[in-house]
């Protein structure tokens, strides 16, 4: 089967197309043909050798796959042949044509959704739900900011709290960007490439602040989020590229909170419960993944230095 293949640490480059062959699923496992594949920022983390936990060399990138169970090991009971499955995670990698997951790394796909959504939910999906219930405790009535809303972990978590009746606000960087999350169902919608966006957003949300702010982009925003919080507001940290220095003063008058997000620290039960949620969302027709771009597998290098730029709205997704 054709392959990316990463045999050292390195730039985008090190991403190199070849033939191995298909690999054999143990007891607990299944086997799948991928029809589609998300491209998630942490798979360039690792790429690079710039994350905590990095696999042996040679590895086969990638966590998010769409497709359909082909093989099922003797262990296997929940799942069978001809399933229509997406997953959060994979044993083998996935960038490639096949896939071995371990049977409760696999989901099912809902009818309405095709391949390429399905690859577009397992980690943005997931990470979304656990920002926005899980760390920020988001509940109906609550006014929720999320910061980079355009992204793909961002236009999830806009459709989540929109279905579970927050009051939603969004900034994105680009036209595109900001009508597809009020497209998405956010009440207002903003510029954060325009100067004095802040100031905006500060003057519509009043004297009360935002309940719940989604960060995509700390070592930028965080400092801001602070001022924007309302009494015992929340702010999670759900992506940042680099350091940022604030005033702890600035959480203690409204005595707000502060709270970091890593999808890793999910356990079994939070993360069955986040993809039950996820499935009755997309069943609903409540929740769309949206694509940003499809690729083709053989241009993974360029994947991984598009899913680093700004502006990108929702996912981008590998064609093997």
């Amino acid at each position: 089967m054709r392959a990316i293949q990463v045999r050292e640490f390195g730039e985008p480059e090190v991403l190199q197309l070849v033939e191995v062959d298909v690999p054999e699923p143990g007891s607990e496992d299944v086997l799948v043909k991928v029809e589609a594949i998300g491209v998630n920022p942490v798979d360039t983390y690792i790429r690079a050798g710039q994350y905590p936990l990095l696999p042996p060399l040679p590895y086969v990138p990638g966590k998010d796959v769409c497709g359909t169970v082909i093989n099922v090991g003797d262990g296997v009971k929940k799942w069978k042949e001809g399933d229509r499955v997406y997953s959060s995670g994979t044993l083998s990698g996935g960038y490639a044509e096949y896939a071995v997951c371990h049977q409760a790394q696999i989901f099912t796909l809902p009818e309405r959704m095709e391949s390429a959504q399905g690859a577009a939910i397992g980690v943005p999906g997931a990470a979304a739900w656990r920002a926005l219930f899980t760390r920020a405790r988001g509940k109906k009535g609550d006014i929720l900011l999320v910061h980079g809303a355009s992204g793909s972990v961002g236009m999830i978590a806009v459709q989540l709290a929109v279905s579970a009746g927050l009051k939603v606000y969004g900034t994105a960087g680009t036209e595109q960007g900001l009508e597809k999350v009020r497209q998405a169902g956010a009440l207002q919608v903003y510029d954060h490439s325009k100067p004095g966006y802040v100031q905006e957003i500060a003057a519509d949300s009043g004297s009360k602040g935002f309940d719940i702010i989604l960060e995509m982009l700390a070592n930028v925003n965080l400092a801001h989020d602070l001022t924007l919080l309302g009494r015992g507001g929340r702010v999670v940290v759900v992506g940042s590229h680099g350091e940022i220095m604030i005033d702890p003063r600035a959480t203690m008058a409204k005595e707000t909170e502060i709270l970091g997000m890593s999808l890793f620290n999910s356990t079994a039960e939070e993360m069955k419960e986040a993809h039950v949620g996820l499935f009755r969302h997309m069943s609903d027709g409540k929740l769309i993944p949206e694509i940003a771009v499809r690729m083709a597998l053989r241009d993974a290098a360029g994947a991984h230095r598009k899913v680093m730029e700004s502006g990108n709205c929702g996912k981008i997704v590998l064609i093997p």
